[in-house]
């Protein structure tokens, strides 16, 4: 079922979390047992993360430098449809525009539409590792709008080539991605804002968040853009610190705020358990504050590992 029909058809404050594919070498045994302690908690949908491959400049003999493309995980089609299949449960992979070419693009929607995987999360992706700014590929996509406009195209039944023979229409449904304190290389939250519109507007049917701590700032979020006329759900991401090296880590990555009153609290652990134990506590929180200003979802940003994020759930669900 796709997500916007589920969020239309919500009577209640529903779960959902994602997923980072496991590094090469690992088993989808792991993935499982992620999901497993889960699944009980009837999540809305399950989503599937993805990232740009790594690319490494290898020094030849004569001196010159060879390019090449590390590919640390595996990809998400395989995945997504396994989770699907063996859970019955709608699945939203991602789909970047980093390291990808329109072609590559719409090869991969060609995955997903003939999996029956027609629920997405589009992205424009960070910058690889190693690299300032992001570039897209030749022929590929610069922001995430144009990568919207490529599916809703595709649901038209209007691909790359206009001699394709039998171009079947998709069927996606597409969530963006928004920042309740801004994306880092957005100079105000105001233009951000604008470029959020523009995607909403281009076609995705609703707006997933960066993680935050501090719910002040996404129920201003959530009213900013309802008065520029963004309509669509607003889904809160909500990822609980789990370790000493998140408490500085996560805000520069995420480029987010820790709340004095939660930094309190963080400022006395001692150890990994000690900071587990406080995320989880706040995060509860923030869940039960997220739930009764009426949020249709709430997302929990995993990163594989699920045991804190179930105690979570089951306080709130």
């Amino acid at each position: 079922m796709k997500v916007s029909e589920l969020l239309i058809n919500a009577k209640k404050t529903h779960f959902s979390f994602e997923l980072l594919p496991p590094l090469k070498g690992r088993s989808i045994d792991d993935i499982y047992k992620a999901i497993d302690p889960l699944i009980g908690f009837d999540p809305i949908n399950i989503n599937i993360t993805y990232h740009q491959h790594e690319t490494v400049f290898n020094t030849l003999p004569d001196g010159s430098y060879e390019k090449k493309v590390v590919r640390k995980r595996p990809g998400n089609v395989a995945l997504s449809a396994a989770i699907k299949f063996r859970y019955n449960r709608t699945v939203v992979p991602h789909v970047i525009c980093g390291g990808q070419t329109k072609d590559d693009i719409e090869d991969l929607l060609i995955d997903f539409h003939f999996l029956g995987l027609d629920n997405l999360l589009l992205l424009r992706g960070d910058a690889p590792k190693g690299q300032k700014v992001f570039v897209p590929e030749k022929n590929g996509h610069a922001n995430t709008v144009d990568l919207v406009r490529q599916v809703m195209n595709m649901n038209k039944g209007i691909y790359l080539d206009p001699n394709l023979k039998n171009p079947e229409p998709t069927c996606f449904s597409v969530g963006v991605a928004g920042y309740p304190e801004k994306h880092i290389e957005a100079p105000n939250l105001d233009v951000d804002l604008k470029f959020l519109k523009e995607k909403v507007d281009a076609g995705a049917d609703y707006i997933v968040t960066q993680l935050f701590f501090d719910n002040l700032k996404f129920f201003e979020f959530v009213k900013k853009c309802r008065s520029i006329g963004i309509t669509v759900p607003v889904i809160p991401g909500i990822k609980p610190l789990s370790t000493l090296n998140d408490i500085k880590l996560v805000p520069q990555i995420f480029s987010c705020d820790i709340p004095q009153a939660f930094y309190q609290e963080l400022e006395k652990c001692k150890t990994n358990l000690d900071v587990k134990e406080t995320g989880i506590e706040w995060a509860i929180k923030q869940s039960k504050e997220l739930i009764a200003f009426g949020v249709p979802v709430i997302h929990y940003y995993t990163y594989g590992i699920s045991d804190n994020v179930k105690r979570i759930a089951k306080a709130v669900f």
